[in-house]
């Protein structure tokens, strides 16, 4: 009786043969019936028999170790005899997959052409390499993509291969395009074009009834030896050197704008100074005015209150009625001093509350504007909080800004209120998000 397992410490597909008859095709398939079976966990044994109708198996899942029997070979049982007391041989094939292991295949793609999207007439060699890992975690599904007679596991390799460099050349190649990359930094994005290989590919790997793990590309590699290649230099240096041009006559002129609206703004400030200035001293004139009023009110009803004392007559002596009146000169005066009272006192309550408006004149209007990013807004900020999130990183001329009597959204380097925040400020990294301007919130 043979013990049949598999001993191989790596493995992805292997085919079991008894000892001493790896050359003898029928010997090595003549199992007998009762013969010991060992199938370790994550192994899948595979029993092949051929019959005139085609062949038929019986999948053996580990761990599993006992004889092979009725209970777990039905397919067996239905085609052996009773002959030889069930110790008659049978033929078979018997396959070990490994369904827990996972498995590696480096590839590479040889020198193709690929084109910058600035240039498209400029073709530069590349070149790729990396390599694919995946397993097989549904033996059902890779035996009916596969046929494990005769299974050939470098041809195999070779067909995974052949589908993995077709179709992740075509990424590399379209990846300018699609993600807008200069092409001398695609050595740059490995990772990235790793994921959106992986993405692509999950689909066309699993035809093969495996699934795919990962795919890393290890390298672009674009050929620096080729005239193409320099010749690509030269213009993305030429392109460079254009752009920094560009930019400092922009720099020049952000400059000059941002000193003509801080001259605007440090006229308007001292226009609203000055009328400031103006309204406090008519303020201060009104209220001299005011108490100088009071005070000639204050004398005219006293002098109106003296000259009624000869007026209010009130004969105590008997038939003279122009006698002197003591009491209508008593009476006169007290209602002379308590209207001129009265009056003095509602006239220094005005001069008051004129002196108070007079010293705490009004703020002057501060600018804010919303922020926004990621779909999330901010604010409002005003001009020195905005100054102090340029200089932290958190706001860019690519941040987008509004304020009451905007349109719509802009970039923050678009408005020229802005412009003197960023005279310092590093170039900004690119727009988050998908780009998109966000809703004007409701103010």
């Amino acid at each position: 009786m043979d013990v049949i397992r598999c001993d191989e410490t790596k493995y992805f597909v292997w085919k079991w043969r008894p000892s001493g008859e790896a050359n003898s095709t029928k010997k090595e398939n003549a199992i007998r019936y009762g013969s010991s079976l060992r199938v370790k966990k994550g192994e899948v044994a595979v029993f092949f028999y051929k019959k005139k109708d085609g062949e038929i198996m019986d999948c053996i899942v580990g761990p599993y170790d006992d004889t092979i029997k009725t209970a777990n070979f039905p397919v067996l049982t239905s085609i052996v005899g009773a002959a030889f007391g069930g110790n008659s041989p049978f033929q078979a094939e018997i396959y070990f997959i490994d369904t827990e292991s996972n498995n590696q295949l480096n590839f590479a793609v040889p020198y193709f052409n690929a084109t910058d999207p600035r240039w498209p007439d400029h073709k530069v060699p590349v070149a790729v390499r990396g390599k694919v890992t995946f397993t097989i975690s549904d033996h059902n599904l890779f035996l009916e993509k596969n046929r494990l007679v005769d299974f050939d596991l470098d041809e195999f390799y070779a067909r995974i291969k052949s589908a993995m460099v077709r179709k992740i050349k075509g990424i590399v190649a379209n990846a300018p395009y699609d993600f807008s990359l200069p092409l001398i930094q695609l050595e740059r994005k490995v990772d990235f074009l790793s994921e959106v290989a992986e993405e692509r590919l999950k689909g066309r790997i699993d035809e093969f009834g495996v699934e795919l793990k990962h795919i890393d590309i290890e390298n672009i590699e674009i050929d620096d030896e080729s005239d193409e290649y320099y010749e690509l230099k030269r213009l993305t240096a030429d392109s460079a050197a254009d752009a920094a041009a560009f930019q400092s006559e922009m720099n020049k002129k952000n400059l000059i704008d941002t000193q003509a609206i801080n001259a605007e703004n440090m006229a308007e400030t001292m226009r609203i100074q000055r009328e400031e200035m103006q309204r406090n001293q008519r303020l201060q004139t009104e209220t001299n005015f005011l108490g100088a009023h009071s005070a000639n009110l204050q004398a005219d009803v006293l002098k109106t209150a003296a000259s009624g004392i000869g007026n209010m007559g009130v004969n105590l002596g008997g038939g003279d009625m122009s006698g002197f009146n003591p009491a209508g000169m008593m009476m006169g005066m007290a209602l002379g001093g308590s209207m001129g009272g009265q009056m003095n006192n509602m006239m220094n309550q005005m001069g008051q509350q004129m002196q108070n408006s007079m010293s705490a004149p009004p703020p002057i209007p501060e600018v804010k504007y919303m922020l926004a990013n990621n779909g999330q807004q901010f604010g409002p900020f005003n001009m020195m909080q905005m100054s102090q999130l340029v200089q932290n990183g958190q706001m860019t001329k690519e941040t987008y800004v509004w304020k009451q009597g905007m349109v719509a959204w802009d970039f923050a380097g678009n408005v020229q209120e802005l412009a003197s925040l960023f005279m310092q400020a590093a170039p900004p990294p690119p727009p988050p998000g998908n780009g998109m301007p966000p809703v004007p919130p409701c103010m």
